[in-house]
C-alpha cells in the first residue's frame, strides 16, 4: 500500500471530551509509524449548533458540518471511525448550550419558546435538528456487537470492588417494583404492516370537522416493516395519579424513568405530564400565571422555578409555598442530589432509564430520597413494551437477592440498529394530536388507508420503521457470532407485539437461510428472555441476546453495571452494512459527574479503556482489510498493553489525589511501548519505542509526581459546552515531561 490508512476519530462532549486532549496526542504518534492517519471530526453539541447556523455567524466562527460529512462516510468500504459517547440533548440543555454559545460571541438566535410566526417556525426547526438522538441514527448505518471486553470482564472478577461501585444486597421484604400502564400506551395500540413493494405513504390527520393535515411523506420500501401507535395522554395521567397516591400509600420514593434525550419529541411530553399530575393542584391554582410567564413543564421543574423569577416576591414566594406544601402532601421523589434539592422531575435529561434503573438495582432496590437516604422506590415506566424486563429483574432479585460480581456470566448484545430502524428512528415520525380526530397512513398511489388511530387531542402518536436488509444483517449477525462464541443466543421478540410479530416472521424465514446444527437460538418474549438471561449468568454462563434498538441501548447498560460497576467500558463493534468499520466507546451517561468532578478538584475519573480497545480493534481490522503488518504489530502490543493496565490496576480512581484519566493514559502508552520494543515482528518499530521505553520507565516516579500534583483545586476551562480548547489541552497534559517524551517520537 502507497496511501495512509485514514481512522476517523470523533470529538464529542463532556468527560471523553476532556479524555481526548490527553489521549489523542499519544495514539496518534503511535499510528503514525505503521502509515496510519487519524482524521478528526467534531460531532460535539456545540459544533453541531454551529453548523446548523453558520449563516449567522462571521467566516471566523464556521465550522465544518461535520455529522453529514460523517453521514456520507459511514456508507463508504473503506471507513474505519472510532466515535465517543457524545450528548444527545433534552431542550433545556439545548438551550443552556446556546446561551453559552451566545455569550461567547456567537450570534446564534434564541430558541423560539412560541411559534409568533413563520421565522420562528424556521429556526426551531433547525434547532431540532440537534436535539436528542441526532447523532447515532446518521452513523449507526449497520447493526451492533456490544458487549464488555473479556478482559475487563475477568478484571472484574479478580477485583469487584476496585471495578466498580459494589452490589448491594437485596431485603426479600423490599417495596421496590416497577409500575407501568396495562392500556391506552403505545404497547396497547400499536399497529404494524410488511410492505409488498416499493410503496409512498403518507401520514395524515383528519381533526373532527373533517379537514386534513398532511404531516409527513414517505418512501417505503418492499419488504420493509412499518408502525403506527399512540398513547392515550388520559391514560396516562390517570396512571401517574393512581401510582403517586400508590407510593404514598407504601411510604416509597415516585420515580420517573424515561429517555427524554433519545426520543426527543414524545418522551419530553410524557415527562412534562408527570409533572402536571404530581403538582396538579399548583398547577390547577397558577396556570393563568404560568402561561403568563410561559412556563412548559416538559422542560422541567428547574425551569418552573427559573421562570418564577419573573414574577414579583410575594406570588413568587407563593407559589413556591405551594410547590413545597405538594412535596409534604406527595411521597418523596428520587433525588438526583439530595444536597441541592435535586429531584428526578428537575430536567427531562437527569434520569434517563437506561442509566438510572441499573444503579438503583446494582444499589439493593435503593434510591435516593430528599432526607439523603437510600429508600425502596416505585420505578415508574409509562409504556409497557420494555417495562416488563425491568419487572422481572426487581422481582428476581428480591427472591435472589444481589447478583455475585466474581462469578456472573456476561451478556453480549446483538443490536438492531442500522438505518435508524426502530423507535430511535421515529423522531420525524412522531406527532402530537393538535385536535380530537384520526391518524391514518395512506398509500398516495391508491389512496388505500394502511392503518388508522382514533386519538384525543394531545394524544403523542408516532410511526416506526426497519428496512429489510437491515433486519437480514442482524440475524446474519446472530449466527455468526452464536457460532463464534459457542453461545445459546435469544431474539428478544414478542409474538403478541404487533411490531415484534412481523418482525419474528422474518427472523424465522431467515434463519431457514443457515445451518443451525448445534447452535441454540430462541425466540422468547423480553419478559420470558429475561428470566432465562438472568437464570443463566447466576450460574455464571454466557449467552447473546439478539435485541431492538432500544432495547440493546437498556441491555448495554444494565448487565455492564452489574457486571463491572459501569458501561462507560462496554465497547461496540458495528459492521457497516458498505464494509467499513464504526467501533463505538462507552456510555456517557456517567460523564456529567465526572465533568463536575473535574472542575472542582481537577481530577478527571473518566476511564479510557473502551478507547483503548477501539484502538486495538481498528488496528486489527486494517490487518484484516488491508494486510498491513505494522498494523498487526501495533494491535497486538496494543492489547498487551490493555492487559497490563487491567493486571496492574491502573485505571482511573474515584478518589482525588490518586491516578486518574490522565495517569492512565500514562501507563497506557508506557506498557504499549514496552510490548512494541520487546516483538521481534518489525526491527524498525522496535528500535523506535525502546528509545521511547526507556524515558517512560526512567521518568515514571517524576511523571506520576506531575500528574499528581495538580489535583485537589478548582479548575476553569470557561464554558462547558464549548470550553476553552487551550485551557483545556494545558490542564489535561500537566505533565511537561511525558509531554516532551510524546511530542518527540
Amino acid at each position: 500500500m502507497n496511501d495512509k490508512v485514514k481512522v476517523t476519530w470523533t470529538i464529542t462532549d463532556e468527560a471523553p471530551y476532556l479524555a481526548t486532549f490527553s489521549l489523542l496526542p499519544i495514539v496518534k504518534k503511535f499510528f503514525d509509524v505503521s502509515d496510519i492517519e487519524i482524521d478528526i471530526k467534531d460531532i460535539s453539541l456545540s459544533s453541531r449548533i454551529l453548523a446548523n447556523f453558520s449563516d449567522f455567524l462571521t467566516e471566523e466562527q464556521r465550522v465544518s458540518d461535520d455529522l453529514s460529512i460523517l453521514g456520507e462516510l459511514v456508507n463508504q468500504p473503506d471507513t474505519i471511525l472510532i466515535k465517543l459517547p457524545n450528548i444527545s440533548a433534552s431542550l433545556p440543555q439545548l438551550k443552556i448550550a446556546i446561551k453559552e454559545l451566545q455569550s461567547k460571541g456567537y450570534n446564534l438566535p434564541d430558541y423560539p419558546d412560541e411559534l409568533k410566526s413563520d421565522w420562528d417556525e424556521q429556526i426551531r426547526e433547525r434547532y431540532s435538528r440537534v436535539l436528542g438522538s441526532a447523532v447515532n441514527p446518521v452513523l449507526r448505518q449497520g447493526n451492533n456487537i456490544r458487549a464488555v471486553p473479556r478482559s475487563i470482564k475477568e478484571t472484574a472478577k479478580k477485583f469487584p470492588e476496585l471495578m466498580g461501585l459494589p452490589l448491594k444486597e437485596w431485603s426479600s421484604s423490599s417495596k421496590t417494583h416497577v409500575s407501568h400502564m396495562t392500556d391506552g400506551d403505545f404497547y396497547g395500540h400499536e399497529k404494524s404492516i410488511t410492505l409488498s413493494k416499493n410503496t409512498k405513504v403518507r401520514i395524515e390527520f383528519i381533526d373532527k370537522s373533517g379537514s386534513v393535515f398532511v404531516f409527513r411523506e414517505l418512501n417505503l420500501l418492499d419488504k420493509e416493516i412499518f408502525d403506527g401507535s399512540f398513547i392515550s395522554i388520559k391514560a396516562l395521567s390517570d396512571f401517574y395519579e393512581d401510582q403517586i397516591k400508590d407510593a404514598k400509600r407504601e411510604d416509597i420514593l415516585w420515580s420517573l424513568h424515561l429517555k427524554a434525550t433519545m426520543m426527543k419529541i414524545s418522551d419530553p411530553v410524557l415527562f412534562g405530564h408527570a409533572i402536571r399530575t404530581y403538582f396538579k393542584e399548583v398547577f390547577a391554582k397558577h396556570q393563568d400565571t404560568f402561561n403568563e410567564i410561559g412556563v412548559n413543564p416538559n422542560n422541567g421543574l428547574s425551569d418552573i422555578l427559573s421562570k418564577l423569577k419573573k414574577l414579583s416576591d410575594d406570588k413568587r414566594t407563593e407559589i413556591e409555598k405551594d410547590i413545597e406544601a405538594t412535596y409534604e402532601k406527595n411521597p418523596g421523589l428520587y433525588m438526583v442530589d439530595s444536597n441541592k434539592g435535586i429531584t428526578n422531575l428537575h430536567m427531562p435529561n437527569l434520569v434517563l432509564i437506561d442509566a438510572s434503573i441499573p444503579t438503583i438495582i446494582r444499589d439493593g432496590g435503593k434510591a435516593w430520597g430528599p432526607d439523603g437516604m437510600l429508600h425502596d422506590v416505585k420505578i415508574v415506566i409509562p409504556d409497557r413494551s420494555y417495562a416488563t424486563i425491568y419487572a422481572e429483574i426487581v422481582e428476581d432479585c428480591k427472591k435472589n437477592g444481589a447478583f455475585d460480581r466474581t462469578t456472573m456470566g456476561t451478556v453480549i448484545d446483538i443490536g438492531l440498529i442500522a438505518m435508524k430502524a426502530e423507535e430511535y428512528g421515529s423522531h420525524d415520525k412522531t406527532f402530537i394530536a393538535p385536535d380530537d380526530g384520526v391518524f391514518r397512513v395512506v398509500d398516495t398511489e391508491d389512496g388505500q388507508i394502511l392503518m388508522q388511530h382514533s386519538v384525543e387531542k394531545g394524544d403523542i402518536w408516532r410511526g416506526c420503521q426497519v428496512k429489510d436488509v437491515a433486519i437480514r444483517n442482524w440475524v446474519q449477525i446472530a449466527v455468526e457470532e452464536t457460532k463464534k462464541n459457542n453461545l445459546p443466543a435469544i431474539f428478544w421478540l414478542d409474538e403478541n407485539r404487533p411490531h415484534d410479530k412481523e418482525e419474528i416472521k422474518k427472523v424465522r424465514e431467515y434463519l431457514k437461510t443457515y445451518d443451525l446444527t448445534g447452535l441454540d437460538i430462541k425466540i422468547m418474549k423480553p419478559l420470558d428472555a429475561m428470566k432465562a438471561t438472568l437464570k443463566m449468568i447466576r450460574k455464571g454462563q454466557d449467552v447473546i441476546a439478539v435485541t431492538g434498538n432500544i432495547l440493546r441501548d437498556y441491555l448495554s447498560d444494565l448487565f455492564p453495571i452489574l457486571e463491572v460497576g459501569t458501561s462507560a467500558k462496554v465497547f461496540s463493534i458495528i459492521p457497516l452494512l458498505s464494509g467499513g468499520r464504526m467501533f463505538e466507546t462507552g456510555a456517557g451517561g456517567s460523564a456529567p459527574k465526572h465533568v463536575e468532578q473535574f472542575l472542582e478538584k481537577n481530577h478527571l475519573r473518566w476511564d479510557s479503556i473502551a478507547e483503548f480497545v477501539a484502538i486495538s480493534q481498528s488496528l486489527r481490522f486494517i490487518f484484516d482489510k488491508y494486510n498491513l503488518r505494522k498494523a498487526f504489530v501495533l494491535g497486538n502490543a496494543c492489547e498487551g498493553a490493555i492487559s497490563d493496565i487491567l493486571s496492574n490496576k491502573k485505571w482511573p480512581s474515584r478518589k482525588v489525589g490518586e491516578i486518574d484519566n490522565r495517569g492512565e493514559h500514562y501507563y497506557f502508552m508506557k506498557y504499549w511501548a514496552n510490548h512494541l520494543s520487546n516483538q521481534k515482528e518489525d526491527i524498525d518499530i522496535k528500535e523506535k519505542f525502546l528509545k521511547v521505553k526507556i524515558e517512560l520507565d526512567k521518568n515514571e516516579d517524576k511523571i506520576n509526581e506531575e500528574l499528581l500534583s495538580v489535583q485537589g483545586k478548582k479548575v476553569e476551562i470557561n464554558g462547558y459546552y464549548r470550553p476553552d480548547k487551550d485551557i483545556v489541552e494545558r490542564l489535561m497534559r500537566p505533565s511537561s515531561i511525558l509531554n516532551n517524551i510524546v511530542d518527540n517520537i
